[in-house]
């Protein structure tokens, strides 16, 4: 099979995608099939000869690494030769087109928020994940959780704030503020008091123009993978500096995942019942992640699903994949067959 699999674009989350796309594309030649490993927003400037390309299984990103800085975007953009402000780099629809299938590693901004999809659908370009719709339900914490409420799916008490609003009027300590349609945990900070929250605020208002407060619940950080109609294990993240950054989640050594997650069955129910009700309500499809804190009465918080979850060496989806006897190289093929489906 031929595999498109794009990667990088523009969001803050650009590295991450990046490392999650080079080891997507080896995983998949590894299984076989002829794939070409391209940058979404740099394109490939060279002579475009699709078929020469999956051939040759060409490799045309060249940055494969996450680290603990998060990408300065904006000087990304003067680096593209055609100086364009299309998302859409020199070559990378030709090359979308002639590929059976387009793999998504990217992570966060137009590759998660709907945006991307909606066009491949336009252009009658097949790929992994869930429709526009899904996505875009999902990446806006906002209305994604106003419609857990409205579905009763627990999840902590929450206001969005915008740059033009008065964050000022929240009083819940401690809480945790983070940008509405973000990812990654950029930009994210729990405050315990009025001076940490308007730090905390300005800094994600630095990210995006609406952002999100939220009640901080106390408990243990789960994670809960969905491959097709299979809800895999519950792992347990234990971040060794406290908080679950984005420099604890990419950097090894700075976080302890157990999967299976070491809980009762009660517990084991519950996570994954509310997973797969989180997962139906957005409307999402092949496969996505759902993020969870459980307190100590047993209660699961729902706190945000990922319609694209991250596949670097340190994510969470190939460790609960891993549990159930599914290795990565599989895992990354089963995905291609889930997204397929779709199709027919």
């Amino acid at each position: 099979m031929n595999i498109a699999v794009i990667t990088g674009g523009l969001s803050t989350e650009r590295d991450v995608a990046i490392s999650s796309g080079a080891k997507i594309s080896k995983a998949l030649r590894d299984k076989g099939h002829n794939v070409v490993f391209i940058d979404v927003f740099m394109g490939f400037e060279g002579e475009c000869n699709p078929e020469e390309l999956f051939k040759n299984n060409a490799d045309l990103v060249t940055n494969n690494g996450v680290t603990e800085n998060i990408p300065d975007t904006e000087q990304l953009k003067s680096f593209r030769k055609d100086k364009s402000d299309c998302f859409l780099g020199k070559n990378v629809v030709e090359i979308c087109r002639y590929a059976d299938i387009t793999f998504f590693g990217v992570h966060g901004g137009e590759g998660e928020n709907g945006q991307l999809q909606a066009t491949f659908d336009i252009l009658g370009i097949k790929y992994t994940g869930s429709g526009y719709l899904a996505a875009a339900l999902a990446m806006d914490k906002g209305i994604s959780k106003a419609l857990f409420n409205q579905h009763e799916i627990l999840t902590p008490k929450s206001r969005i704030f915008k740059k033009n609003d008065n964050p000022e009027s929240w009083d819940i300590f401690p809480c945790v503020i983070k940008p509405c349609s973000g990812g990654s945990s950029v930009g994210i900070a729990k405050a315990d008091d009025p001076d940490a929250y308007r730090l905390a605020v300005e800094d994600a208002f630095r990210y995006e123009d609406s952002i999100i407060v939220e009640q901080f619940i106390s408990g243990r950080e789960f994670s809960v993978g969905i491959l097709g109609n299979e809800v895999l294990p519950p792992v347990e993240i234990i971040p060794t500096t406290g908080f679950y950054d984005y420099k604890a989640k990419y950097q090894e050594g700075l976080t302890i995942e157990v999967c299976p997650a070491d809980i009762t069955e009660t517990e084991d129910e519950t996570l994954r019942n509310c997973a797969l009700k989180a997962y139906n309500v957005l409307n999402l499809s092949s496969y996505a992640r759902i993020d969870f804190i459980l307190d100590k009465n047993g209660d699961a918080y729902c706190l945000e699903a990922n319609t694209l979850p991250g596949m670097t060496p340190t994510s969470l989806l190939p460790k609960e994949a891993e549990a159930v006897g599914i290795d990565y190289p599989s895992l990354c093929e089963k995905i291609v067959e889930i997204s397929l489906d779709k199709y027919r």
